[in-house]
């Protein structure tokens, strides 16, 4: 009988190309992508939101192209597509890698961090490289305190010698987007104009790398560095890279097979593709792939629930991964940067509501810009909380890729609503739970109108039927019991409110509910509300026949209710 190989690990949190190769972890190859980037220029710009592979991917590139790897070759790079199909350029150059993740602290040592750190590095460089050098150059590089006089000595050498030198800078805008997200606009362009140290540092990679990759999440840094960067192409939206980060279905389905072959996990491709694609998946960043190239799959997300499932033979309890909160707090920070304009608020209630938005994705934009309501949506697209769900002429249709990213829609929501109306959460916690499991919806609604009349002003009521559907989205996705749905289509109309009871992730759940909101001014007529009622009747009805409503609540009783709401003040609460 033939003898499997050992089981390859499960790659979770694992960032270096070597450590994976070598301790014989899952590889999900994307090498046919080195190629690629080769062909397209020698000086080059790539985002993608956290938690997509960046880091894997750049020290990938980083074992290909080092001439100090050569004899690794094999060992790194068997059965991947680049070893079929290796490029003229492999192992010829030497490597400087910057991480700038790892520079943080004061803003007013962070001149002097950034020094240590990237002297630290050029240092490395030299030691890593020396039998290309003379002792002289060694030695000056090394009795040079000054980062940026380092890289211009071991620089000029290296061109001077004919060497080939490729600079890749991984997480280029983590410690400058913290400064503009923590510290404001002032600190942010002392260090990206003029004679700022990091615009003084990126001037010499242009000046003098034989090829160059920066990598992060946003432009918003590349667009104030200006002259220091302006032969970088960049490749963010290019149709060839729209799949080099992030899995396909299809990598994510052999994932699942391979680890079923070893009986690591029992449940079928097909019920978990199901559960995980509304969660993980839908990410486009190419006009010109959408609805070409199958969605993309948030790959560090994928991991967090294949390890779960792995380790306990059960999908995870929190199907958003902890870590993400880091990412949403980090993010949080960027937009709300100079606090809300009423703008821009607006244009985030406008994607909540819809759960799309049709703008034209910038490809930069400088940090004072990032207020302008009209680069909001640009904004969020590079930081995954919106992509690509459709194309017309010079605009897209930006929509909430999934489950995890309308999550945290729902969390600002509650925040901002929390903020003015200060509602008992436990206890819409608990009516929530009752909801979900018993049936018995009127204390959670009632309490919910109510506190909408008390907390409303005169002023506030005129946002009529979207300021009440932004209020009750808002809370009512406080509970996990439901899968919250603003907006869904049901047989050529749109309900209001959606709540999916979800009999999957938790027992106990039987009960599903559409909420139909409807409003009226203070001055309507008895004889509007009772027709406006009657339609409103006949409109959940219809919502409730559709074929996709029965099918998704099948496992569950569906209510139907109707809310009328007159000004603040709550009309009818109705079960139809």
């Amino acid at each position: 009988m033939e003898q499997k190989e050992p089981m390859k690990l499960l790659p979770l949190g694992v960032k270096d190309y070597v450590r994976l190769r070598d301790r014989n972890y899952y590889f999900v190859d994307k090498t046919e992508y080195i190629s690629t980037l080769e062909n397209t220029g020698d000086f080059l710009f790539f985002t993608r939101p956290r938690r997509f592979g960046k880091s894997l991917f750049v020290t990938m590139l980083k074992e290909y192209y080092d001439i100090l790897a050569q004899d690794r070759y094999e060992k790194e790079f068997k059965d991947t597509w680049i070893y079929k199909n290796p490029t003229p350029e492999r192992g010829q150059y030497q490597i400087l890698l910057f991480n700038f993740s790892r520079i943080d602290g004061d803003f007013c040592d962070l001149k002097e961090i950034f020094s240590k750190y990237c002297a630290n590095r050029i240092d490395r460089f030299a030691e890593d490289y020396a039998a290309y050098y003379s002792k002289e150059t060694l030695d000056k590089v090394s009795a040079e305190p000054a980062a940026q006089e380092k890289l211009n000595i071991i620089m000029d050498a290296a061109n001077s010698a004919g060497h080939k030198v490729y600079i890749i800078v991984d997480e280029y805008d983590n410690f400058t987007n913290n400064i503009l997200a923590t510290k404001g606009k002032t600190e942010f362009e002392d260090i990206t104009h003029g004679t700022g140290f990091y615009r003084a540092m990126l001037k010499i990679f242009k000046d003098t790398a034989t090829r160059s990759l920066l990598i992060g999440v946003s432009p918003i840094t590349l667009d104030d560095l200006s002259s220091g960067a302006n032969n970088y192409t960049n490749i963010t939206a290019d149709s060839d890279f729209n799949m080099a980060l992030g899995f396909s279905q299809d990598e994510v389905e052999a994932m699942i097979r391979y680890y079923q072959e070893y009986g690591k996990i029992i449940r079928s491709v097909e019920s978990i593709i199901k559960e995980i694609k509304p969660w993980y998946d839908n990410y486009c960043f190419s006009k010109a792939k959408y609805g070409v190239d199958p969605m993309i799959f948030n790959s560090d997300m994928v991991l967090y629930y294949l390890s779960n499932l792995i380790k306990t033979g059960k999908s995870p309890d929190e199907m958003l991964d902890g870590n993400t909160r880091t990412d949403y707090e980090k993010m949080k920070q960027l937009i709300n940067l100079d606090r809300w304009d009423g703008n821009r608020k607006g244009k985030l209630e406008e994607i909540m509501e819809k759960g799309y938005i049709y703008a034209t994705i910038k490809t930069s934009f400088p940090a004072e810009k990032i207020v302008n309501p009209n680069i909001f949506p640009s904004l969020l697209f590079y930081y995954g909380m919106l992509t690509i769900g459709g194309v017309e002429d010079d605009q897209v249709k930006l929509v909430i890729p999934n489950r995890n990213v309308q999550m945290q829609y729902f969390e600002y929501l509650q925040e901002m609503k929390q903020e003015e109306y200060d509602l008992d959460t436990e206890f819409l916690k608990k009516s929530l739970r009752v909801a979900a499991k018993e049936g018995e919806w009127h204390p959670l609604l009632e309490y919910l109108a109510q506190r909408y009349k008390e907390g409303t002003s005169i002023r506030d009521s005129s946002a009529g039927e979207k300021g009440i559907q932004l209020y009750m989205t808002a809370f009512l996705s406080l509970s996990r019991l439901f899968i919250m749905q603003p907006e869904v289509e049901m047989n050529h109309g749109y309900c209001d409110i959606f709540l999916l009871g979800d009999t999957f992730h938790y027992q106990g759940v039987k009960h599903s509910y559409i909420i139909e909101l409807k409003y009226l001014k203070t001055d309507a007529t008895d004889a509007e509300a009772e027709r406006q009622w009657q339609e409103a009747v006949e409109q959940v009805k219809r919502y409730g026949a559709s074929e996709n409503v029965q099918k998704l609540t099948a496992a569950t009783a569906l209510h139907l209710i109707v809310l009328q709401m007159k000004g603040a003040e709550p009309l009818r609460i109705e079960e139809v």
